[in-house]
């Protein structure tokens, strides 16, 4: 039971919460670490496929304007060449991940809200 004084402060101050942004796994923490890891996950795929977007143009380029000159087709050619095999190795991973974590370990969160990957977390206890 609250006393009448630590009822007055709460009703003056409010009350305490997380700020929101923090909040990602609601009370438990370790949904939040869990959805964390996710975002990180996404975050690489989405960047290393920029990535290899740019470097698949840049090399289509270099083809482009290379005018016919043997050294700069083989250099463009090197390059569209790495950008397809780097593509391909990202899925591979990408599918390795999903059947080791997600069928095999059973830590990706089929639940996690706003789609993508949400990481379960083993914890001790319960």
């Amino acid at each position: 039971m609250k006393l009448l004084a630590d009822k007055a402060i709460d009703d003056l101050f409010g009350g305490i919460s997380p700020p929101p942004a923090m909040n990602v796994g609601g009370s438990d923490p370790v949904k939040g670490l869990g959805k964390f890891i996710g975002f990180g996950i996404q975050m690489f795929l989405l960047v290393a496929g920029m990535f290899l977007l740019l470097y698949l143009l840049w090399g289509a380029f270099d083809w482009i304007a290379s005018g016919g000159e043997k050294e700069k087709i083989s250099k463009a050619q090197s390059k569209i060449t790495n950008a397809v095999i780097g593509m391909v190795l990202i899925f591979v991973v990408l599918t390795v991940f999903n059947l080791l974590a997600g069928n095999m370990l059973g830590i990706i969160d089929p639940n996690s809200a706003g789609g993508g990957f949400g990481i379960k977390l083993p914890t001790l206890g319960q």
